[in-house]
């Protein structure tokens, strides 16, 4: 059921409320849980299409990062206990092929998904041993009914059914305060900005709040001890990201009156630091989950309609938790543009139900917001055409193609 309406709301960038948005940065215990849980999902799709012609059912999308114990201190400090990861979920581990039983080692595959993204992410964690990390694995064949869903939608060039009765949201463009947290993270964790300031770890977090024409940026970054001998050098690395985040402000969102802080619960002159040996929290007791994070849009968005589902880890061939979130913000974002101006915002809310195909939700509602002195029902052509080809069955192909190569941003 497709509606399409006119929102009865302003848009975010004239709201007299505040503003408010998170960005956790890719070393972010949440972050890692979802990074890693997404890779072992795209593995395990390559390893089944590879050896058997087609994929098989998984969702790996609960996983956990258990905070370890370290004692850093400028100039260095020492790891005590190592961080663990549990990577859980279920997937199909033995396949009958040609009469002979086939096993899948699930184990290994997750495991090195894992280790992989822990090494991609953190430039100071060895995990060539258990020195600062360990990894471990909870992952199960899935239950008959799921399993039976799945395989109904997998034929290759089919129409997926839906795995549940869920639904996904997503909207479009992004705010100001939207665009600079996402950036902000973006630069700080940057090969570029780790060169210039090795002291600075990956485990950042950006939130942005606007009220009016002001933009109060907060950092939290946790630093690399072995990178800031003195507090001078603590301060001035720190300082180099303040630096770093408010000329990026001047450049796109230069008509912001825009201020940044970086590790606002430092007491410098008491020694109170946001010190780490590996450049992360959770070395020292923080932990992480699958889902606490960013949304697929790589954003937190209180202001904003807002899904709560974990997208990262669920297989991307008929589980619509993952699609139909992907989705929307893309059908959201393709409204925008190709209206040239006329629309202002998207906002698409799809729902599915289990068992039918995905390309017919069981409710498409878009709420649109015209410019001004423009002809909503001219609009509404645009966001039937767009919604149509997304949901179209070459383009739910194209767009598992596409989550499987990593090519779509999930957190």
């Amino acid at each position: 059921m497709l509606k399409i309406d006119k929102a009865k709301f302003d848009p975010i960038e004239k709201s007299d409320f505040p503003e408010i948005v998170e960005r956790k940065g890719v070393g972010h215990p949440d972050s890692v849980c979802d990074a890693a849980a997404d890779a072992c999902s795209r593995a395990l799709c390559k390893y089944y299409f590879e050896n058997f012609g087609r994929y098989y059912h998984h969702n790996v999308d609960k996983a956990a990062l258990v905070g370890g114990i370290s004692k850093p201190e400028l100039g260095g400090g020492l790891i005590i206990e190592p961080e663990y990861f549990l990577i859980v979920g279920r997937a199909i581990n033995q396949i009958m092929k040609e009469g002979k039983l086939e096993y899948i080692p699930v184990a290994t595959i997750c495991l090195d998904a894992c280790r992989q993204v822990v090494s991609d992410v953190f430039r100071n964690i060895d995990v060539s041993s258990n020195k600062h990390i360990q990894f471990d694995y909870a992952v199960r064949p899935g239950s008959i009914d799921l399993t039976g869903v799945f395989e109904e939608s997998d034929a290759m060039e089919s129409v997926p059914l839906a795995n549940d009765t869920s639904f996904g949201v997503g909207y479009a463009p992004y705010s100001d305060v939207e665009k600079i947290a996402l950036e902000a993270e973006k630069l700080l964790n940057s090969d570029a900005f780790k060169d210039k300031c090795p002291a600075s770890g990956e485990d950042i977090k950006v939130m942005v709040n606007r009220l009016d024409n002001d933009v109060g940026i907060t950092i939290c970054g946790a630093m690399v001890s072995k990178y800031c001998n003195d507090k001078d050098s603590y301060v001035n690395a720190t300082n180099q990201m303040k630096d770093a985040v408010l000329d990026l402000a001047s450049k796109i969102i230069p008509e912001r009156n825009v201020n940044c802080a970086v590790n606002v619960g430092d007491n410098v002159d008491a020694g109170l630091l946001y010190l780490t040996v590996t450049g992360t929290s959770a070395e020292a007791g923080d932990d992480g989950e699958v889902g606490r994070g960013n949304r697929s849009n790589g954003l937190i968005t209180p202001c904003r309609t807002m899904s709560l589902e974990a997208v990262c880890g669920k297989n991307p061939i008929n589980h619509v938790g993952k699609i139909y979130n992907v989705l929307s913000t893309e059908i959201a974002r393709d409204i925008v543009e190709k209206g040239q101006g006329d629309i202002i915002e998207a906002h698409v809310k799809l729902l599915s139900k289990i068992g039918s195909p995905i390309t017919e939700p069981w409710v498409n509602s878009i709420s649109l917001i015209p410019a001004d002195n423009v002809n909503f029902n001219n609009i509404t052509k645009i966001a039937e055409e767009v919604s149509a080809e997304k949901l179209s069955k070459q383009s739910i192909i194209d767009l598992r193609e596409r989550l499987i190569a990593g090519k779509v941003q999930v957190f």
